[in-house]
């Protein structure tokens, strides 16, 4: 589903180049669910991003439901964002000129799916937001905002599903109800789920846990506590 080989980042700063990803290879397959944990600015948020082909490589190749991501163009990738890709952003990304029921629309009206208001009725339902469907996204707390971004995400049922932080902003029963949405998704639709995650119990809920440290991905092995550099694939 997902295949990432010797990919690398490296942006340019004020002070001349810095790598924020060293060469990395690995791969997901359909269906299955991964965390990425790791401490802030060690690279996670950078590699979803290009994983889920909102941002480019500066070197190495990424083919996701493989299509070559790193041979597109911004339009191209945003073609197959489209087709097979729902996206949970840390920052929400909320159209601040539409309602709460709006936003969980626009993804099923520009797909061409039937009836996208019941769809985005019963998603907000699902987050608890059932009351809160006319509000804007100013009128909304951090926390009613990333539940209106995780329905957003939901609505076009994505065959694969990257969520950075989808449980940062929420209190203890909203981010189990996330969690259970997240995991049935997973479950009953094959939607093959990647996430960047603080959230302790929340990885450990996926099938595998990846560490990110200073740009460097290793795997989080049951068997022990160390974990081990993944090898190019």
């Amino acid at each position: 589903m997902i295949s990432a080989s010797n990919v690398t980042k490296t942006v340019t700063t004020s002070e001349g180049q810095l790598q924020i990803l060293q060469p990395i290879s690995f791969d997901v397959k359909e269906a299955e669910s991964v965390a990425i944990v790791g401490a802030s600015g060690s690279g996670k948020s950078t590699l979803l991003s290009l994983l889920a082909g909102l941002d480019e490589v500066s070197t190495g190749e990424i083919y996701l439901h493989g299509q070559a991501l790193h041979s597109m163009d911004e339009e191209q990738r945003a073609q197959v964002r489209g087709a097979h890709v729902g996206f949970i952003f840390q920052s929400f990304m909320l159209v601040q000129s539409l309602t709460a029921l709006e936003n969980v629309m626009l993804p099923a009206e520009i797909a061409g799916l039937d009836n996208p208001r019941k769809l985005a009725e019963e998603l907000l339902l699902k987050v608890g937001l059932e009351h809160r469907g006319t509000h804007y996204p100013n009128q909304l707390s951090g926390g009613e905002q990333q539940r209106v971004a995780i329905a957003r995400a939901f609505i076009t049922r994505p065959q694969i599903l990257f969520a950075d932080e989808p449980t940062g902003n929420l209190d203890a029963a909203n981010g189990e109800k996330v969690q259970a949405l997240l995991f049935e998704l997973n479950r009953t639709s094959n939607t093959t789920l990647v996430l960047v995650t603080h959230d302790n119990e929340l990885a450990q809920r996926c099938q595998r846990q990846l560490q990110m440290q200073a740009g460097q991905l290793s795997e989080i092995t049951e068997s022990s506590s160390t974990p081990s550099n993944l090898k190019a694939v």
